[in-house]
């Protein structure tokens, strides 16, 4: 079965835009786009105040993986197996993920800090996820 949103022709921009409008809506304070060497959209960094304190946070966006898994499924036409359609794809994947996780925040089942802690962007600019998959140890206490 082809990956989620394979087909989709909705333009980066316009799943970006989305994304941005979802965050503002659910207490973004700030949003930046953060480009590759190619000026593709890379990475969503945004701010969102948790009691007294601005939080930022950091949306990578790997299209690689996507248009891997894109040219190894037979069942996707090979148009569609290109950097641009990975891209279109890719965005729109997190798109949903922001959609949802903004559900779960919606009706207090999670807070918006707790659905993206691993993306907060610490004191050396890492994400907490990246400082982890460095040193697991540091974050385990072990």
């Amino acid at each position: 079965m082809p990956i989620l949103n394979y087909t989709t022709k909705v333009a980066v921009s316009k799943t970006v835009a989305e994304i941005q409008g979802c965050l503002v809506a659910h207490g973004a304070t700030a949003v930046l786009c953060e480009y590759g060497d190619a000026g593709e959209i890379i990475a969503l960094s945004f701010k969102i105040r948790v009691g007294e304190q601005d939080i930022s946070f950091r949306l990578p966006n790997d299209w690689r993986p996507v248009a891997a898994i894109l040219e190894q499924n037979k069942k996707v036409p090979r148009y569609l197996c290109n950097q641009e359609q990975a891209l279109r794809v890719s965005w729109r994947i997190i798109k949903d993920w922001v959609e949802a996780q903004m559900a779960l925040v919606a009706v207090r089942m999670v807070k918006t800090e707790q659905v993206f802690l691993p993306y907060v962007i610490t004191g050396d600019g890492q994400t907490l996820y990246e400082r982890f998959e460095k040193s697991p140890q540091l974050l385990l206490g072990k």
